[in-house]
């Protein structure tokens, strides 16, 4: 029997239906020296993807596992038996032997590369055991000599293994897809909040930019959910929106009103800018100024024109009246200084001396005093006190003489003398009579209306 496919097969070749080997990366390339390029090793059919190096298996001793015979027919040795693979007919028995144990090597290093991508948990369980599965169908037809039995288990492993892989993988994938819905939720959640109820609309506005960026980067949640819960985000984003949106308007609305209330108030403060009635100017400007400040905002830049207008009229207005005081200030002065050189004048007024000369000198005084005019506040006290001084000592005099000359003060001490004599009398009579007690009482009297008596004597000077 010939197997002329098998004979000019390549040697490294995978049976049809098996996955290809990755193949190996190139070395990076370090200095080129002068000379020839020397030849480097033959490529290998069988290589291994860079994230998962695993080292080629040790050629096996394909002698224990088949045979080729003389006349080119080859064997393999499964727990099934033996069973013809093919026909060698490009050398000897023992080069036979050894291409179809480099192809069993080959199919081995395949299994290898499965194992190890399994291991890695890099690569999709479900190709992994796909592969697998193709690679164990292989076996029974493979023309290979080599430990089959121990293939077909491994390949057995894989497949078990893929299989755990997947149902892990699909309980990470379910893991990460409720997280993700549940992260998706609670943003949702929060961005309706913010469109419900937040008036902060800087901070809000970010923080729903923020959210939508966060969005973008959540990934494996069900196509249904996640557009359920991208139309509640949307929705609570429009609201936002069109509060916001309300709120500007209305504060535009109220600034324009403001806007035409300052513009008023500029118009009355420039209509008393030049008014000379101080005081109530004065308190006019402090009303208005209340009013400014109860008008709100207007526009900024209008806001900022319409204050340094009513603030300039202020200032012209209170500029005016400080130069007035000033000149008043100082027109006070000269009052003060006047009045202390009418107060020097009055120390040789002398009503002890002459009574009437000090009461005319008084009243000059007083005219001259008031001809003057106002002083200033702190000096007020002092110069009044002086003149007050002045006119008691005038009047006490003048009282004095009253009382020394007073004909009614006389008479009354005289009636109050005669009540004494009476109540004396009196008591002379209750005790001729035994009376005691009535003689006391008169008596009492008596002493009483002496008392008065004096008193008026004493206040008309006696």
């Amino acid at each position: 029997m010939t197997d002329n496919s098998d004979a000019t097969r390549d040697v490294g070749a995978a049976e049809p239906g098996t996955p290809k080997p990755t193949p190996r990366p190139a070395p990076r390339p370090g200095p080129v020296k002068p000379g020839p390029p020397k030849p480097g090793p033959a490529p290998s059919h069988a290589t291994i993807p860079p994230a998962t190096p695993v080292p080629a298996p040790p050629a096996g001793d394909p002698s224990k596992f088949g045979r080729v015979d003389d006349d080119g027919t080859a064997w393999v040795k499964t727990a099934d038996g033996e069973r013809q693979i093919g026909s060698w007919q490009a050398g000897d028995a023992a080069e036979g032997l050894a291409h179809f144990g480099r192809r069993y090597d080959d199919l081995a290093t395949e299994v290898g590369l499965l194992e190890a991508r399994l291991a890695s948990g890099t690569g999709d369980a479900k190709k992994t055991r796909a592969a697998a599965v193709a690679l164990a169908d292989s076996l029974p037809t493979a023309a290979v000599i080599g430990d089959i039995d121990a293939l077909a288990a491994r390949l057995d492993a894989i497949v078990a293994g893929s299989e755990e892989a997947a149902a892990h993988a699909r309980e990470e994938k379910e893991h990460i897809r409720q997280e993700s819905t549940a992260r998706k939720e609670a943003l949702a959640a929060e961005a309706e909040t913010i469109g419900a109820e937040s008036t902060q609309w800087k901070v809000a506005g970010d923080r729903l930019r923020e959210i939508l960026d966060e969005w973008k980067t959540i990934r494996g949640v069900d196509r249904k959910v996640d557009d359920a819960l991208w139309r509640r985000y949307s929705k609570a984003r429009e609201a936002f929106n069109r509060r916001r949106g309300a709120h500007f308007a209305e504060l535009d609305r109220e600034r324009a009103a403001a806007k035409v209330r300052k513009e008023e108030l500029v118009a009355r403060a420039e209509a008393l800018r030049d008014e000379t009635d101080w005081g109530p100017t004065a308190a006019a400007f402090r009303e208005l100024l209340v009013e400014w400040k109860a008008a709100g905002r207007a526009p900024r830049e209008a806001d900022d024109t319409l204050w340094k207008r009513f603030k300039g009229a202020q200032d012209v207005f209170f500029a005016a009246r400080n130069a007035a005081a000033s000149e008043r200030d100082a027109e006070f002065e000269e009052n003060a200084v006047a009045k202390e050189a009418l107060l020097a004048g009055a120390e040789d007024i002398d009503p002890g001396r002459d009574l009437d000369g000090a009461r005319a000198a008084l009243r000059d005084l007083q005219e001259k005093w008031d001809a003057i005019g106002k002083v200033p506040r702190e000096r007020m006290h002092e110069l009044e006190g002086r003149l007050r001084a002045i006119e008691k000592r005038v009047r006490e005099a003048a009282d004095d003489q009253w009382r020394r000359t007073d004909p009614e003060a006389l008479a009354r001490a005289a009636q109050f003398r005669e009540r004494v004599a009476q109540f004396e009398e009196q008591a002379a009579k209750a005790t001729a009579a035994g009376k005691t007690k009535d003689a006391e009482k008169a008596l009492a009297q008596a002493e009483q209306w002496r008392e008065w008596a004096e008193a008026a004597e004493g206040a008309v000077g006696g």
